[in-house]
């Protein structure tokens, strides 16, 4: 069903990711976020591709069948910024669209924010466009939520690490099949004395979106890199309180460029916004195309919705292009 989908490496800011692409045409690029790779994205190319696009995947930094640099300093996002924007060059392009989901949504919405010449238009799943820079969040989350929210929790090193690398496929099972939408979103947090995964019950059955073949997919690509097989994504994590502080020049600054968000109705996320919080967020995009809100939906936009997201991607596509 992929054989059309073309795998390579690229070297970008002295770190290789591995790409996957199909497709000629304007270039989109389609960020993943944590704990995915450019294979959550499956639904997507083929469709995007037919309607004239070049569509391509990275695994970002630290994830997959991309390099993990050593150092817990070489995650932050304008590292993660910065690897976009040179991606953009590598491929031979002078501009793109795009889009993230997740931890790959603040990517996308900050690439935009800082470099426009680079981005004719920028699409987000799950995570709407919070202010770049601005306070240290571990303090907010530790005030609203305790020490066992899992940002909090994915601080120390090796223990998340440890927990989820044990078994890879189960590790991603859990995570991307036990928090399916049960209509009560809720901040993930982590009772004292219990691990990670102690939070997240092992699925009776995978849902519809998600095959035990999928699962084999994504567990190949993250068990390439052994016990660190978790510990790329993680230290996008342990860097949000200095990724806020190096933005700190940027406070101000907003995403000016065509805009589209869409989010499921039972994503984890809508439990840590306040009332209003979204409509506000929202309001700092000028240029807003659409706002998409999935009924029934959770956190795995792209996977959960193909066909509707695919069918919004294409129109703002259009929009752009029109």
């Amino acid at each position: 069903m992929y054989e059309a989908i073309k795998h390579s490496d690229v070297e970008v800011n002295g770190v290789r990711l591995h790409v996957a692409e199909q497709g000629e045409g304007p270039l989109v690029l389609l960020l993943h976020g944590f704990p995915e790779s450019w294979y959550s994205w499956r639904h997507q190319f083929a469709p995007l591709a037919a309607a004239g696009y070049r569509v391509v995947a990275p695994d970002q930094r630290g994830y997959a069948r991309s390099e993990q640099p050593e150092s817990v300093d070489a995650y932050t996002l304008l590292h993660l910024v910065g690897d976009v924007t040179a991606l953009i060059g590598a491929l031979g392009e002078e501009r793109a669209v795009v889009v993230g989901h997740d931890w790959g949504a603040p990517v996308a919405w900050t690439t935009a924010a800082l470099r426009p010449d680079l981005v004719r238009g920028v699409a987000g799943l799950s995570v709407p466009p919070v202010p770049v820079g601005g306070p240290p969040p571990l303090q907010t989350y530790r005030e609203n939520y305790g020490e066992g929210f899992y940002q909090i929790y994915f601080q120390e090193p090796g223990r998340a690490d440890a927990e989820l690398a044990a078994d890879v496929k189960a590790s991603l099972r859990r995570i991307l099949a036990g928090t399916t939408p049960d209509g009560k979103p809720r901040p993930w947090v982590v009772p004292e004395g219990k691990t990670l995964l102690d939070t997240i019950p092992e699925p009776e059955r995978l849902p519809g979106w998600l095959t035990d073949a999928d699962l084999d997919v994504f567990a190949a690509d993250y068990a390439r890199h052994g016990e660190r097989a978790f510990t790329g994504g993680l230290n996008w994590y342990r860097n949000v309180d200095r990724s806020a502080e190096l933005l700190a020049p940027f406070i101000g600054v907003t995403v000016e460029v065509p805009a589209l968000y869409m989010a499921g109705e039972q994503d984890l996320v809508n439990a840590m916004l306040p009332p209003g919080a979204l409509e506000y967020l929202l309001g700092r995009l000028p240029r807003l195309h659409r706002s998409v809100r999935l009924p029934d939906t959770g956190h795995w936009t792209q996977q959960e919705r193909p066909a509707e997201v695919t069918e919004a991607l294409l129109d703002f596509l259009k929009h752009l292009d029109s």
